[in-house]
């Protein structure tokens, strides 16, 4: 992430403070986040702050369109050029699928699909107006799943907004290539977290995995920093699946 700018939607905890910290180390030049508790986004921003780089934060509900526009704009104006922007922000909602509510699948709507197609509108309007380093204006990647590429009964409303995600990434890949905007999306497969652990995930991660364990949250990140970096100059619309085997594709 060396000389770029970054901005996290979903940044102040779990996989996106991870992300904010592991940019920060790997040089990126400065650091936003959107996110809906302004307080862990401001303790989230603390590792670019001890290092003198300018640092933003901005409150917003992602469901809501305009203010996804306005928090973008917020960081923009604050921190400057935006170079990356992770779409970190999800909803993980677990319920069999005959009895999933029209309530649960607007919430998963809303914050997995709609959230993330205008936060990638906001950044594209912005990229595009910037001048390129190298061949690149800009890079955007959205968190997606393995579940939207396998059958998943007990959380069939989250995999189908993943899935839909994926298709979100491909098409606005197309649309903005001319203007030098790399579009890309990381899958994981359950990653170990403090969650997974409190949830009871652990054990089945295990099971599922063909190396016996699930991710490490840094597994992750390593991936999607490495696809929103200098390193990435050239693929765009691609799905990159880091599942430790759980699937092939």
């Amino acid at each position: 992430m060396k000389d770029l700018s970054v901005v996290i939607v979903g940044g102040a905890a779990g996989l996106g403070a991870l992300l904010a910290e592991m940019a920060v180390e790997a040089g990126a030049s400065a650091l936003g986040i959107i996110d809906l508790n302004m307080d862990a986004a401001e303790a989230a921003l603390k590792p670019a702050r001890d290092k003198g780089l300018p640092a933003a934060a901005a409150v917003a509900d992602i469901r809501n369109g305009p203010e996804c526009h306005a928090a973008f704009d917020e960081i923009s104006g604050r921190i400057g050029r935006v170079d990356t922007l992770i779409n970190c922000a999800a909803i993980y909602p677990r319920r069999p699928i005959m009895e999933i509510s029209d309530e649960e699948w607007d919430a998963s709507n809303a914050v997995n699909i709609k959230g993330t197609y205008h936060m990638m509108v906001a950044a594209v309007r912005h990229m595009a107006e910037q001048e390129p380093k190298g061949n690149v204006r800009g890079r955007i990647v959205n968190l997606t799943s393995v579940d939207a590429f396998k059958a998943h009964p007990q959380n069939a409303h989250y995999a189908a907004t993943k899935a839909a995600v994926v298709s979100l990434t491909r098409s606005f890949a197309h649309q903005v290539a001319p203007d030098g905007i790399l579009v890309n999306s990381v899958a994981p497969a359950g990653m170990a977290t403090e969650r997974a652990r409190q949830l009871g995930f652990l054990d089945e991660l295990a099971k599922a995995s063909p190396l016996g364990r699930g991710a490490q949250p840094a597994e992750i990140a390593e991936w999607v920093l490495m696809t929103g970096g200098p390193r990435n100059s050239y693929m765009t619309g691609e799905n990159v699946i880091v599942s430790g085997g759980y699937i092939y594709a």
